[in-house]
């Protein structure tokens, strides 16, 4: 596959739209509305990325369907999100979703394929909604009463699924784009200590030295040791001391270091990722990342002088202000209030006290406030939030949390998914859309009716919901690419010719794990993306957020002061739950507590890695 990315291929039609009679005259009379479609593509040798923008110029709309026509046969939608896509020869048409099918005057909202081309890839122009088409200038309402249309499109809506699994603490919406792709090429850095839009373009990545001493001790590490991962401040101790286990040095250890790797690196800013992970019950549904601050015990206060306030209050000192300063904040918390607020006792107390929404909130404040700081909030992964029935409550609680801060929803600068988890970037051997003996592959046990196959369409899904939610255009998207890469020979070479859908999405699948939902020490797991800026529109990196090599949990129960426990998804022997279906957890034996450096995991982690490290 070539390594050339064609970016901004853009084509505009604006269209007229009118009531179900508008449609069938399509006269000056009709009192027709407006509105106008942006078609944005990426592009390489044979496939394609496509971003759509339906913006709405007239009255009201409650209900919208897109039809197009490619202009040349080889072009093919391969996946789509955030609407209902089908294809028909060279005709496509998109149907909206529920949460994105009313569109105010002046809305908009974006929709996105990705996609496969043979000969050439010209942009459609074409473009109808709701099976009117204008291509000309945008037609102002006629004096005669507009209507809407008689009927909005029905949505498919998926069957309850039970809420998804947990997943361990780990790190745009875009899509996805060919491995080889490379970022944008050229960039001009702003003044020192700017609030920019992406604080990863035109950026080294910061180096903890730690971790490198970690990976260089093993047999090969040296490929990785200069890679940027993540530095986890995960007890109040680790602000001053650094975590017991791997880890020596505090905050201000890691800053000052920075300091002096960026003053090394000459004119480039530096980029150093800090992961804010002590809330108040933390990790509340698993045993093994559980925390020390506990609500009944003045968790939420001492959460906020002892742990936010003094992180807050090195990260403001002026020597670390040349520093773009990204933090991902808490882990797997939001998350659990839409999931598992009636399976653990834990996860009760975190919402009825309103601990994980005021923690986030306060944290969100005390590090907005300053301008070389960015804040991303973790966002699960697809195979827990994708799910109608956790999607959008999902997206309401971020827009909740959001609001009630002093910057509103331009307090959050992006949002992260697959933190620390396995979740496959992409999946390239089929998608949501793809149908096995006329059974869609929704229906097979492993994505058991979920809407999202891989992160990298759950990633698009999410930034454009929560867009049309009203997060702005600006929002980014991080993926944490640190073990999702499931390389090696188990890694299927293209898609099953099984006809039933079961076995054709298991022998497809490049995510090996038995079940989507186990996120501790994944056997067969491998070193995915290397971080890198842009890699998507919408994404602004792929990032090492979980460092590899650092344990999810113990396999078997380990006495220690960092108040982690023995979660069972942790032990190789465990036969699971109704949670992961009652599957094995797939996990490696002998791992020490969280965060403490696992050898044996890290030597898995390099062999399997995709793209194979060289």
């Amino acid at each position: 596959m070539s390594s050339t990315v064609r970016r901004g291929l853009v084509a505009a039609a604006v269209l007229a739209l009118g009531s179900t009679a508008a449609v069938a005259t399509a006269t000056s009379a009709s009192a027709a509305v407006s509105c106008k479609v942006n078609y944005s593509a990426s592009e390489w040798q044979g496939g394609m990325s496509v971003n759509l923008t339906i913006q709405n110029l007239g009255d009201a709309l409650n209900g919208w369907t897109l039809a197009f026509t490619f202009p040349n046969s080889g072009q093919k939608v391969s996946q789509g999100w955030s609407g209902n896509w089908s294809q028909s020869g060279s005709n496509v048409t998109v149907t909206a979703m529920d949460w994105n099918k009313s569109l105010s005057t002046g809305g908009s909202t974006s929709i996105g394929f990705n996609g496969t081309w043979s000969g050439s890839n010209p942009a459609p122009t074409d473009f109808k909604i709701n099976g009117v088409s204008c291509n000309g200038t945008p037609q102002s309402p006629s004096p005669s009463p507009s209507a809407s249309p008689s009927a909005s499109p029905s949505p498919r809506v998926s069957p309850s699924a039970s809420p998804s699994p947990r997943v361990s603490p780990s790190a745009s919406p875009s899509p996805r784009v060919s491995p080889s792709a490379s970022p944008s090429p050229s960039y001009s850095p702003p003044p020192p200590g700017t609030h920019v839009d992406n604080p990863y373009a035109g950026a080294t990545g910061y180096v903890n030295p730690d971790w490198s001493a970690s990976a260089r001790s093993e047999p090969g590490g040296s490929r990785v040791a200069n890679i940027s991962t993540a530095v986890w401040l995960d007890r109040i101790a680790a602000i001053s001391s650094g975590s017991a286990g791997n880890n020596s040095m505090g905050l201000r250890d890691h800053l000052d270091e920075a300091v002096e790797q960026d003053a090394a690196n000459g004119s480039a800013p530096l980029t150093i990722q800090v992961v804010i992970y002590d809330l108040p019950n933390r990790d509340c549904s698993a045993l093994a990342s559980n925390g020390e601050l506990k609500v009944s015990q003045n968790g939420l206060a001492r959460y906020k002088s002892e742990y936010i306030d003094v992180i807050a209050g090195i990260m403001a000192d002026s020597k670390y202000s040349n520093l773009r300063i990204v933090t991902i904040i808490e882990p797997d918390s939001l998350p659990n209030l839409i999931t598992n607020v009636n399976n653990f006792q834990a996860c009760q107390e975190a919402q009825s006290s309103g601990a994980y929404v005021q923690g986030v909130q306060y944290a969100l404040n005390k590090l907005h406030a300053m301008s070389n700081v960015y804040t991303y909030v973790d966002a699960a992964h697809h195979a827990w939030l994708g799910w109608d029935t956790n999607f959008q409550p999902m997206v309401n609680l971020f827009h909740q949390v959001a609001t009630g801060t002093t910057a509103g929803v331009n307090s959050i600068d992006g949002f992260i998914v697959n933190t620390a988890n396995a979740s496959a970037l992409t999946e390239p051997y089929f998608n949501i859309n793809t149908t096995v003996n006329g059974q869609s592959v929704r229906q097979s046990h492993w994505i058991d009716w979920n809407w999202y196959v891989d992160e990298s369409s759950f990633a698009t899904g999410l930034r454009n919901a929560l867009v049309a939610k009203g997060f702005p255009n600006t929002l980014g998207m991080l993926v944490d690419t640190s073990r999702n890469g499931w390389g090696g020979s188990a890694r299927p070479t293209g898609p099953s010719t099984s006809t039933n859908v079961d076995t054709f999405v298991n022998e497809s699948r490049v995510d090996r794990r038995i079940h989507a939902g186990n996120w501790c020490n994944q056997s067969g797991a491998g070193m995915g993306e290397r971080p890198r800026a842009n890699p998507a529109a919408g994404f602004d990196a792929y990032v090492w957020i979980k460092p590899p090599g650092e344990s999810d949990g113990a396999s078997s129960a380990i006495e220690n002061d960092e108040g982690k426990g023995f979660d069972r998804m942790c032990d190789p022997t465990y036969t699971g739950n109704s949670l992961n279906g009652n599957n094995m957890s797939g996990a490696l034996p002998n791992a020490p507590v969280s965060g403490h450096w696992f050898s044996a995991q890290f030597q898995q982690l390099m062999q399997n890695a995709y793209p194979p490290l060289s």
